[in-house]
């Protein structure tokens, strides 16, 4: 199957970053990305690739040594010093990506603050798709806090257990908050708004 004939067989491929802060880059990294593969079409939902991204975190600062990936996830330093390089993990992914549609929950922070900055440089690699967390908004309804917007961007949680019926993804009461997880768990999220009319790539 051709890139053309995935494009209009309503795949869709969705991603998710674990970093070390919300900065993006050039003062945060990546320390762990999963992607999945989505057929819209059938409601299926599929692991693509997983891995956890590697660096000598001897050389890093307190800052990021001290991460809240690091603070309130099984993810340790020791897992990053022995995961596979950068470049390897990086050339894994622009593989799968290249000529893909892809979203993730956030996009601006996941592709905005990350992905389309080096090493990782994507930006027009692939097609980007609409983004989850703002096609739930007007679903998940959270009051905002702020002037002039109706509602705020709801948590992945939140839209998950509003959104979506029973636990498809597998995550109640073991939700690691690990890339994998929440890519599981933002790809269903998906699938019941393009069921309900309400997501569109």
């Amino acid at each position: 199957m051709t890139t053309l004939d995935n494009f209009f067989a309503g795949e869709v491929y969705v991603l998710d970053t674990e970093t070390t802060g919300l900065k993006g880059h050039p003062y945060d990294v990546i320390v762990d990305i999963a992607v999945c593969r989505v057929d819209l079409d059938e409601g299926r939902v599929e692991p693509a690739y997983s891995s956890v991204v590697g660096y000598d975190t001897s050389e890093w600062n307190e800052y990021r040594r001290t991460a809240w990936i690091f603070e309130n996830t099984d993810m340790t330093l020791d897992m990053v010093d022995s995961a596979p390089p950068l470049r390897e993990v990086v050339a894994d992914v622009r593989k799968l990506l290249k000529g893909r549609r892809v979203t993730s929950y956030n996009t601006e922070y996941d592709m905005g603050k990350f992905l389309y900055h080096e090493p990782w440089s994507m930006k027009g690699l692939f097609t980007e798709c609409t983004d989850i967390m703002k096609a739930a908004t007007p679903i998940c309804k959270v009051p905002s806090q702020y002037y002039g917007r109706q509602y705020q961007y709801p948590k992945l949680d939140l839209a998950y257990e509003k959104i979506v019926e029973g636990d498809p993804a597998g995550i109640k009461g073991v939700q690691a908050h690990r890339a994998m997880s929440d890519a599981m768990v933002a790809s269903h999220i998906m699938v019941r708004m393009f069921r309900d009319g309400t997501y569109s790539p």
